[in-house]
């Protein structure tokens, strides 16, 4: 019968195992990015012009300073994005609890609370007048 302690160190021997091979791969991934852009770096040819150090955006000539004024209403459609594709991926795995017996009226009136702070702040949005292209 073996002894306690060698049963634990067995069993740390184990878990450090796992986790070293964990680590060889992260190793080799890094190592590997290092290497590709090493060779990037090494095999590219470099022949700076002043076309070439030139801010090029969409054809058209750059012309007077780098900043410009962006409405903030762009800022406000890439949040109500967010919320609605966290919405989304809320709902996959609720979908999912709620075939399971037992949670179903519990995970539906949570889906419905869920929804409704979704709805107040659609209306809210709506309200304010965000969601009006103009």
């Amino acid at each position: 019968m073996r002894q306690p302690t060698v049963v634990a160190a067995d069993q740390a021997a184990d878990y450090f195992d796992t986790y070293s091979v964990v680590g060889l791969l992260a190793v080799v991934g890094v190592l590997f990015v290092a290497v590709a852009f090493g060779a990037g770096r090494l095999l590219r040819p470099v022949v700076p012009t002043p076309e070439k150090l030139l801010t090029y955006e969409c054809g058209v000539d750059p012309v007077g300073e780098g900043w410009a004024h962006t409405q903030v209403r762009y800022y406000v459609y890439a949040f109500l994005y967010v919320i609605f594709a966290v919405d989304s991926i809320f709902l996959f795995p609720w979908a999912t609890v709620f075939a399971a017996p037992g949670y179903g009226a519990t995970t539906l009136a949570e889906m419905f609370v869920f929804l409704g702070f979704l709805a107040v702040g659609l209306l809210y949005a709506y309200k304010k007048g965000v969601l009006t292209w103009t």
